[in-house]
């Protein structure tokens, strides 16, 4: 007689707790910044987005430091990213700004709402593409403008105008632009440099320029942050279109001399 083997139930498979919860606290900070332009705070609303873009810089690196990558984070990260960068930045400059189109006729009122769900749909096109090229694009650059670097771009504007007095249905005609030039950045072919191999040594040390570098960002930061990040995304935007025209422009001359 052979004793028959006792058939164990199928494991739950469970997922990590550390990423998923910075994943969730960027998330929360997007959903919060929707409810906050929606009760008219919008210095709030803009900051918490940049706190969602703090956050869901962590998630990822907890992840490597301590091996819980899982194909479940990197989809749940996607969703996040959605809410914290692409509906809740729409949505911020809908209420802000783009809504009170509707004072000039139907037609511009469709304009706003319209260039607003431009920039949430670029948003959702940017990370579906960047989810299906993860493994076979240059990781020093990113394939048009990453949407943490999009929404960063807005909402500082509209905190530097909130900030300032200045409110939205007086630029209301420069919003629906800024939402469409920044949207249509994000699913460009220019290439934006990632920042994901900085000049480090082998034991993770960096030069000490990057420490005077930092204390030149920092300073200025500190005395006004709306209008310092507002500058420091604004160039990091065009340096995309820059960095490619300029390539390509080098390659032309090259083949020519050839």
């Amino acid at each position: 007689m052979s004793d028959s083997v006792p058939v164990r139930p199928p494991r739950h498979r469970g997922i990590y707790l550390l990423p998923n919860l910075f994943t969730t606290g960027a998330m929360f900070a997007g959903f919060y910044a929707i409810v906050a332009s929606i009760g008219g705070d919008f210095s709030s609303a803009a900051i918490a987005v940049f706190v969602a873009a703090l956050l869901d810089g962590m998630d990822g690196r907890v992840a490597r430091l301590t091996g819980t990558q899982t194909e479940f984070g990197v989809q749940y990260d996607s969703l996040s990213d959605l809410i914290s960068f692409g509906l809740a930045p729409a949505l911020v400059m809908y209420t802000w700004s783009l809504s009170t189109l509707k004072a000039y006729g139907p037609t511009w009122g469709k304009i706003g709402w319209a260039a607003a769900f431009v920039y949430a749909a670029c948003a959702a096109l940017r990370l579906a593409r960047f989810n299906t090229q993860v493994g076979v694009i240059d990781k020093r650059y990113f394939q048009g403008l990453a949407s943490p670097a999009a929404a960063a771009v807005c909402m500082s504007f509209v905190w530097s105008m909130d900030k300032f007095g200045i409110i939205g249905e007086e630029v209301c005609f420069i919003t629906p632009v800024l939402a469409l030039v920044v949207g249509l950045l994000m699913v460009s072919r220019f290439r934006y440099y990632s920042f994901k191999s900085l000049p480090m040594g082998g034991d993770g040390r960096v030069p000490f320029l990057w420490i005077i570098v930092g204390v030149l960002v920092l300073v200025p930061f500190f005395i006004d942050p709306p209008r310092v990040l507002f500058v420091v995304f604004t160039l990091y935007l065009l340096s995309g279109p820059v960095m490619t025209l300029w390539g390509r422009a080098t390659h032309r001359r090259r083949r020519g001399v050839a």
